[in-house]
């Protein structure tokens, strides 16, 4: 049991879930995000993985309308999406309030579910990982140890259901890094993954990752990093995109 965002942390999480043979059921949420072309990257990786024989139980959720009273920058018209480094201040203004002990609910009620009717043990596999740790507390691993004890004391047979978290002490070039060699194991193709993914938090009309917020330069450097180009579309070509995503890591480093 997973959330499926349709983005690179939950992609990479689903690729790496398959590849150790796990039946995988996933979540994908609707809570009026700006970025929505995620959902549809979504459906694009999931229609790939049947078209390579691989069944994944796949689900939209609507949260738009309880959602909708929440305020951020993500969710609130008028309310500009900030751009630089993805661990300086104003990206805290990306956070959705109590998005992820939300989102995190829905998944144990459905998990345990799950779990009672097939009378087995069910894992909620998360993508979090510790470049979110700076800005989001809702990724935080004693967030999540704080939740799953909650969950336990508040439901029956809450012990047929656990967090999996394999990602908490990485960050997104470790996740890149393990999705290689999920697809490899898997046979799959690399680009075709992740071109089908968004990151960016202000994608264009057309969809292409605009490569200035928070978001965006994370993902950019993790690429770099592992010495691959990302397969995904932006505005700019992708020189001038690393150009960009290293010049703002190089001004983050400056100040502190």
């Amino acid at each position: 049991m997973m959330a499926f965002s349709g983005g690179m942390d939950s992609t990479g999480l689903l690729m790496h879930l398959i590849a150790n043979d796990y039946t995988v059921h996933t979540l994908s949420y609707d809570y009026g995000q700006k970025h929505k072309i995620e959902l549809d990257r979504a459906k694009a990786n999931i229609e790939y993985l049947v078209d390579n024989d691989i069944q994944v139980s796949h689900k939209i959720v609507d949260l738009q309308s309880a959602m909708s009273v929440f305020h951020s920058a993500l969710t609130t018209e008028d309310y500009e999406i900030p751009e630089g480094h993805y661990e300086e201040e104003q990206m805290k203004q990306t956070v959705v309030p109590n998005r992820n002990a939300i989102f995190a609910s829905i998944l144990y009620g459905y998990a345990l579910s799950i779990a009672l009717k097939e009378d087995q043990e069910v894992k909620i596999a998360l993508g979090v990982h510790s470049g979110d740790h700076a800005i989001y507390p809702d990724c935080r691993p004693e967030f999540y140890e704080a939740l799953e004890n909650a969950f336990q004391v508040g439901n029956w047979d809450s012990e047929k259901v656990s967090f999996y978290l394999p990602y908490i002490d990485g960050d997104k070039e470790t996740i890149l890094r393990d999705s290689e060699q999920s697809l490899n194991k898997l046979q799959l193709d690399f680009d075709t993954v992740f071109s089908n993914t968004n990151t960016s938090y202000n994608p264009d009309e057309q969809g292409r990752s605009s490569g200035t917020s928070g978001a965006d330069v994370e993902r950019i450097l993790a690429f770099h990093a592992i010495g691959k180009v990302d397969p995904v579309t932006y505005v700019k070509p992708w020189p001038e995109v690393l150009e960009d995503a290293i010049n703002t890591e190089n001004k983050h480093k400056e100040k502190i």
